[in-house]
């Protein structure tokens, strides 16, 4: 890449030109975002992990660009119209837009009616026009009339369709248009009546767009997105445009420069040039434009939503008895060990119609006994409060926690492939079971297995860009599952496929290593594995650990780059590596000025020591009990003021939906999540924490819960 796009893209970002090209090159050498952003700090500077993906973001574009304008440059040359002049402007231009607008004169396209005109020699009377030097311009017209111009007037209507063409391509115009409709056009909806007549069910989720009008600049992401999923179902009109006088007296004052019989022409093919072609050109931009804007923001809602669920605090490595309740085809419950393998499943049914209790009861406690259950996972779905509270009240001879659990997207996996492949002799509840007990163990082992779009934290993501989507949620899944670190010999292949550097082909060769040769010794061992390069090792290697290997280091993240450098720092502590893991007391007295050398600097230095001092530790919070209030289980029970427990499910641009125990989550909108203004939910909650909302509101009919959030996290615990 060239020195123009570096610094480009460094202004754009408030990066050095140095960091950039850096950060450019690594990734141009396949390097990943983790690995860059955790091992290369000396090289860009300690930029972190959203730095690197905003360059990234940032190079793909200009590499789509760059393929644009490849094209571009190969049209007009073929049709051998390509000056050097023309040349340059396309080599200067950085955007997609401005290529556009320069190569949209030269495009090839249908004929239009500026075509006509020109086939019928009028191009020169619209240039006569166009001048405003005549003020008699139908004695010019007149001289264009015969055999295919039959009169005055059709000479001029052909001359003013070349001049709004003209003005149509004219790239001021179209800059200053296109910043008008930016800033001042406003997006109105109305209703199809014909269309909401015939299905008003469907049509009532569009009932606040049926007489609707904004600043388009205004319009806030899921505003936008509902809007276009109405009228891509056909039950809205939409439109998008500024006010129409202001837009033609911008082209006027541009365009029309005399008070005479050709100017007057001129304004005419102004208003047809605005209203045929440059207001729908516009309009149709501007409507792409801001859905991608909305699409942007309602992925990086998305994206953070998944990150906090994937960081989600872990029960860690306990046995776990987990339930998926239900009532008439009962409760399946599976046990399941240390590392979540599935050692019995059986059905109980405490519930209507059966209502076994007392056999629900001897079964959960001879199971909690005879596995040595440290905690129980209950789904949150059918039937969810009643089970809670049936598991509650058996006594047991242990002290065993109980959680809800989520069930979102765990239909789905129980039907996927993957788990027919890890469980193929058992039925969909089965699975599903497991896979609530195993989200309880560890989180975001289990959630990589499901698609991410299926675990229900959106805001309309069926209808964002579906490859733009795909790709920030994989980044984000990528993040935190090197965040975290994998343990090489207990990791599923679905897990490994995230690390840096593997990919699931790599992962399943791992995978099948391990089955073959009983497991990793070491992390060097890793070398054996097939496909496995050098390449892949070094990107790949920090981020994995291996319990038990005679190379202590090979359980923590620090990368097999840097152990000559710990050994030589624990030899000149006259010490063993064993016994510098983990000692703060020696690990605060090393002196690391001492180190630096090559690629390791002051950054991968102090990134070291702190590893040493807390080997392996786990960036998620510790996990919390949490219980919802007892007196609540059905919506009917719900009265205005009450104060009540709840998780924070899923956030949006507009608010945040918390789960008070019911079938239906309720609704903090963002007005009530604090007694000041808030731009962005995501600044006052997070994902999956805990709080204390105040009901304001129960729609019964619509099913529908209004909240005011009055108390979180900490002050929660208080209570």
């Amino acid at each position: 890449m060239d020195a123009k796009m570096i610094q480009k893209i460094a202004d754009e970002l408030s990066l050095n030109y140095r960091q950039v090209e850096a950060c450019a090159g690594l990734l141009a050498d396949g390097a990943t975002i983790p690995f860059i952003s955790r091992y290369r700090k000396e090289r860009t500077g300690s930029m972190d992990e959203v730095q690197v993906a905003e360059v990234k973001n940032k190079l793909d574009y200009l590499q789509e660009v760059d393929k644009r304008r490849k094209s571009i440059l190969k049209s007009l040359s073929e049709r051998e119209i390509l000056t050097a002049e023309l040349e340059q402007q396309l080599h200067d231009a950085d955007t997609l837009t401005g290529l556009e607008d320069i190569f949209l004169p030269y495009k090839p396209k249908r004929r239009t009616r500026a075509d006509i005109a020109r086939e019928n020699g009028l191009e020169p009377l619209a240039k006569i026009i166009m001048a405003q030097g005549q003020g008699n311009v139908t004695s010019h017209a007149a001289t264009y009339t015969g055999k295919d111009v039959s009169s005055v007037d059709e000479a001029l209507q052909g001359a003013r369709d070349i001049v709004a063409e003209w003005i149509n391509e004219n790239r001021s115009a179209r800059h200053a248009m296109r910043r008008l409709f930016r800033h001042e056009a406003n997006v109105s909806a109305k209703q199809v009546k014909k269309k909401v007549a015939e299905n008003p069910e469907e049509a009532d989720k569009y009932q606040d767009y049926f007489d609707f009008s904004e600043k388009i600049k205004t319009c806030p992401a899921h505003r936008m997105l509902a809007i276009r999923r109405g009228e891509s179902e056909g039950y809205l009109k939409v439109q998008v445009k500024p006010d129409e006088d202001d837009a033609l007296k911008l082209l006027r004052h541009k365009f029309v420069r005399g008070r005479n019989a050709a100017a007057e022409e001129v304004e005419a093919a102004v208003e047809d040039c605005y209203k045929r072609l440059l207001q729908p050109a516009m309009e149709t931009e501007m409507k792409n434009l801001f859905k991608e804007k909305a699409d942007d923001e309602s992925i990086r809602v998305f994206a953070g939503n998944l990150e906090q669920l994937l960081m989600a605090p872990p029960l860690g490595k306990k046995a776990v008895l987990a339930i998926d309740p239900g009532y008439r085809t009962g409760c399946k419950v599976v046990c399941l060990n240390e590392q979540g393998d599935l050692l019995h499943n059986e059905t109980i049914y405490p519930h209507p119609p059966r209502k076994e209790r007392k056999q629900g009861k001897k079964k959960i406690s001879s199971l909690v006994e005879a596995f040595d259950i440290d905690a129980i996972a209950v789904g949150n779905g059918t039937a969810s409060r009643e089970t809670e509270h049936f598991i509650k009240n058996i006594q047991y001879k242990k002290d065993v926690s109980v959680f809800m659990v989520s069930e979102n997207g765990a239909s789905i996996y129980s039907a996927s492939p993957v788990a027919r492949e890890e469980f193929p002799q058992y039925d969909v509840t089965v699975r599903g079971a497991v896979s609530i007990g195993r989200r309880l163990i560890d989180p975001l082992a289990e959630l990589v297995k499901i698609d991410p779009k299926s675990i229900g934290v959106g805001q309309y993501q069926h209808d964002v860009d579906q490859k733009k989507l795909q790709q920030s949620l994989d980044r984000v899944v990528e993040s935190c599952v090197n965040a975290v670190g994998v343990d090489l010999n207990t990791a599923s292949k679905h897990l490994l496929a995230y690390v840096s550097g593997l990919g699931p082909k790599l992962a399943e060769n791992i995978e099948a290593y391990r089955k073959e040769n009983g497991g990793f010794t070491s992390r060097r061992e890793l070398k054996k594995v097939k496909l496995m390069g050098d390449k892949a090792y070094e990107q790949a290697a920090g981020f994995l650990r291996v319990k038990g290997s005679k190379q202590p280091l090979d359980d923590s993240a620090v990368h097999p780059e840097s152990y000559d450098v710990v050994e030589k720092m624990a030899k000149d502590m006259g010490v063993s590596v064993t016994e510098l893991i983990g000692n703060k007391t020696l690990t605060d007295k090393i002196s690391l000025e001492k180190y630096v050398q090559g690629e390791i600097g002051m950054p991968s230095l102090k990134d070291i020591v702190n590893e040493l001092a807390k080997p392996g530790l786990d960036p998620r919070p510790p996990i919390k009990m949490f219980t919802f209030a007892d007196a609540v289980r059905k919506i009917e029970d719900l009265e205005t003021g009450m104060k009540l427990p709840g998780i924070v499910t899923n956030i949006t641009r507009f608010g945040a939906f918390v789960d008070i125990g019911l079938k239906q989550n309720g609704l903090i909108h963002i007005s009530n999540l604090a007694d000041r203004f808030v731009s962005d939910p995501a600044e006052i909650v997070n994902m999956h924490q805990h709080v204390i909302v105040e009901v304001l509101s129960v729609d019964m009919e619509r099913e529908r819960i209004q909240l005011k959030l009055l108390k979180g996290d900490a002050e929660v615990l208080g209570l």
